[in-house]
C-alpha cells in the first residue's frame, strides 16, 4: 500500500513538472509580424517567431527585430546592432543600414516608448531608418488594415493615415490625401481621397503587398498584405448554377411523386 502511494505521488509530481516545462516552452517564443523600411519596404509584415534574443527575460520589440534579422536578413543578425547611452539602448544599424542612429519603431501603429516595450502574439512591429537622418521629416503612415483576404477582382477599401503631433507634442492620426497606391512595388492609378480612403481592385490569386508613395511628404511606407484566394464567380455563372440546381431538385420531386 505504501509503495502504491509512493508511485502515485511520484507520477503526479512528474506530470506537474512536464506541465510546467511545457508552459515555459510555450512562453519562450511568440509569433509576431515585422515590417522593416528604409524609404521603401524591405520586409513587409513577415511572420517572425520571436524569442528572448537579448536574454532579459521578456519578449520585446528589440527581440522581434533581432529575430527578424536572424530569420530573414541575408547576413543573419549582423544586419542589426544597438548601443547603450545614458538615456538607454538605441539602434545603430538596421537591415545593414547605418545612418548615425536615426531610426524609429512602432508597435501596432502606435509609437513605442523604447525598444523594450513588450511584444505579444499577433503584434505588428514596424522598424525604419529615417531617410532624413538630421531633420527627421519622415512621416509614419499606416493603413487601417495591415492584412486582409479577398477574391480576385474584389474591390478593397483602405484608409491611409499619417502620424502628426498636436500643440502639446502628443501624437495624432490624420488622413493622408493624394498618396499613390502601389501593389507589389508597382504603381497603380489609385490615389487616396481627402479622407485618406481608396478603393483598390485586386488581381490574381496569391500574396500581394499594398503600399503607397507621396509626392507631398517624405513617408515611411505603409503596408497591407492581401491574400487573394478563390476564383471569381460572375453573376451569369451564378444564375446558371442556381437554375441547374433548381431543375435537378425539381426532377427529384417529380420522380418521387410518380
Amino acid at each position: 500500500m505504501k509503495n502504491r502511494h509512493f508511485w502515485s505521488a511520484a507520477i503526479a509530481a512528474l506530470l506537474m513538472l512536464i506541465t510546467a516545462a511545457s508552459a515555459a516552452a510555450a512562453d519562450s517564443s511568440t509569433l509576431a509580424y515585422v515590417t522593416i523600411a528604409n524609404g521603401e519596404l524591405l520586409v513587409a509584415r513577415e511572420p517572425v517567431s520571436v524569442t528572448d534574443e537579448d536574454g532579459d527575460g521578456a519578449l520585446t520589440i528589440n527581440d522581434a527585430i533581432i529575430s527578424a534579422h536572424k530569420q530573414l536578413y541575408p547576413g543573419s543578425a549582423d544586419g542589426y546592432r544597438t548601443a547603450t547611452m545614458e538615456l538607454g539602448v538605441y539602434i545603430t544599424r538596421l537591415w545593414g543600414v547605418e545612418n548615425g542612429g536615426s531610426y524609429g519603431y512602432y508597435k501596432n501603429d502606435q509609437m513605442a516608448m523604447s525598444l523594450f516595450d513588450p511584444v505579444s502574439s499577433g503584434d505588428h512591429v514596424v522598424a525604419f531608418a529615417y531617410t532624413d537622418p538630421t531633420g527627421f521629416s519622415d512621416v509614419y503612415t499606416y493603413f487601417d488594415k495591415s492584412a486582409l483576404s479577398a477574391k480576385p477582382g474584389d474591390d478593397v477599401e483602405l484608409t491611409l493615415s499619417m502620424v502628426g503631433f498636436d500643440e502639446n507634442f502628443m501624437p495624432v492620426s490624420l488622413p493622408l490625401e493624394g498618396a499613390a497606391i502601389t501593389v507589389d512595388g508597382k504603381a497603380t492609378e489609385y490615389k487616396t481621397d481627402a479622407a485618406g480612403k481608396v478603393k483598390i481592385k485586386l488581381g490574381g490569386e496569391g500574396k500581394h503587398v499594398i503600399s503607397a508613395v507621396s509626392d507631398s511628404k517624405r513617408i515611411v511606407p505603409p503596408v497591407c498584405v492581401a491574400e487573394v484566394v478563390g476564383a471569381p464567380q460572375t453573376g451569369g455563372a451564378g444564375i446558371i448554377l442556381a437554375a441547374a440546381a433548381a431543375m435537378l431538385a425539381g426532377a427529384g420531386i417529380y420522380k418521387r411523386r410518380k
